[in-house]
């Protein structure tokens, strides 16, 4: 859902200090008449109450993204990547994948950015898509309907065959966001997906939340609900997951400018499997470097580098992956021009 990552909440105002207990008067002193104090101007007390509004927590499905974007992509192959951006509002890019195993093939994409600035870095309408060689087409469009309503519609074809396809609606408050989703909606088969998620400030560290999954199709029908809490720090972030489904629990460290951490713990009750997965991102601004390494529980070790090649266009990216238990290797190189 959304572009809009979670951040770290502002800490909590800092109370005005001052004593509220008997004072002692020395004899022979009088005290000075006082005067009554008069209530707080209105443009006072609305400051007042801005500092004291909790934020929003963002939407529920940034919950785990902080700590899932330092682990590294796992990729195989060569793959190019050409941009080209044609104004301000369009770009376009070209995209070559070759690979050992078959799945060889070209993709053309195309962006859209409109004209209704919201934010320093956010303009809506947002339309985004790409197709392959085979016609197979992937495309979402984002807009932001009112201040405080974004939506967005994503659709997947497979050659001439829609495969996917979902709609979902956001509302963030002051304070929470609410998003609802269906995925798929078959009137006359009477099947889909309705996926709702609700994400509530309680402190300006604090956020829970929960998600309600229903899905019916012919002769079968069930719904999972979902947990999960978020606390932020002021350097780190820890979300617990717990439902039906199983529990996902992530936790993320930034110990530094240069160095950040990560652990994510996942249990599927379906699967009747757990796995643990510890990653790190080594950022060197000065020489345009990006390393990124994981390990996990089952014994795939993986890195990821990128280099960005200034002042020219251009930026390498090395990917690989070795899987003790299978004895099995992967391997990925990647440039971008543009």
């Amino acid at each position: 859902m959304g572009s809009v990552l979670a951040a770290s909440s502002p800490n909590p105002p800092t109370p005005i200090p001052g004593g509220s207990g008997l004072v002692s008067v020395p004899p022979g002193f009088s005290m000075p008449a006082v005067s009554p104090i008069s209530p707080p101007s209105s443009a006072a007390s609305g400051r007042q109450g801005a500092e004291l509004a909790l934020p929003n927590p963002g939407s529920f499905e940034e919950c785990h993204r902080k700590c899932k974007e330092i682990f590294p992509m796992q990729t195989e192959g060569v793959r190019i990547t050409v941009n080209k951006g044609l104004s301000n509002h369009f770009q376009v890019n070209h995209t070559i994948m070759l690979s050992t195993l078959g799945d060889s093939n070209y993709r053309f994409g195309a962006t859209y950015v409109g004209t209704k600035q919201t934010g320093p870095a956010e303009s809506f309408p947002v339309m985004v898509g790409d197709m392959d060689n085979t016609g197979s087409l992937n495309a979402q469009i984002i807009h932001q309907i009112t201040e405080r309503v974004r939506s967005k519609l994503a659709f997947q074809t497979q050659q001439q065959k829609f495969v996917n396809w979902q709609g979902d609606a956001e509302f963030r408050g002051e304070d929470f966001t609410a998003t609802v989703t269906v995925g798929n909606p078959d009137i006359i088969m009477g099947s889909g997906i309705v996926v709702a998620h609700y994400l509530q400030s309680i402190t300006p560290s604090l956020a829970l939340g929960g998600e309600l999954v229903c899905h019916r199709r012919p002769g079968e029908e069930g719904t999972v609900m979902s947990l999960a809490g978020r606390y932020t720090g002021s350097n780190f972030i820890a979300t617990v997951t717990l439902g039906g489904a199983g529990v996902h629990a992530s936790y993320y460290h930034k110990a530094n400018d240069q160095l950040q951490v990560g652990v994510e713990f996942e249990g599927s009750a379906r699967m009747q499997d757990t796995s643990v997965t510890f990653g790190y991102q080594l950022d060197f601004p000065k020489a345009n470097l990006l390393f990124k390494g994981s390990i996990d529980s089952n014994w795939v070790v993986g890195a990821s580098l990128e280099k960005k090649l200034l002042p020219l266009p251009l930026s390498l990216a090395l990917c690989s992956f070795l899987n003790h238990r299978k004895n099995k290797f992967q391997c990925g190189f990647g440039v971008t021009i543009g």
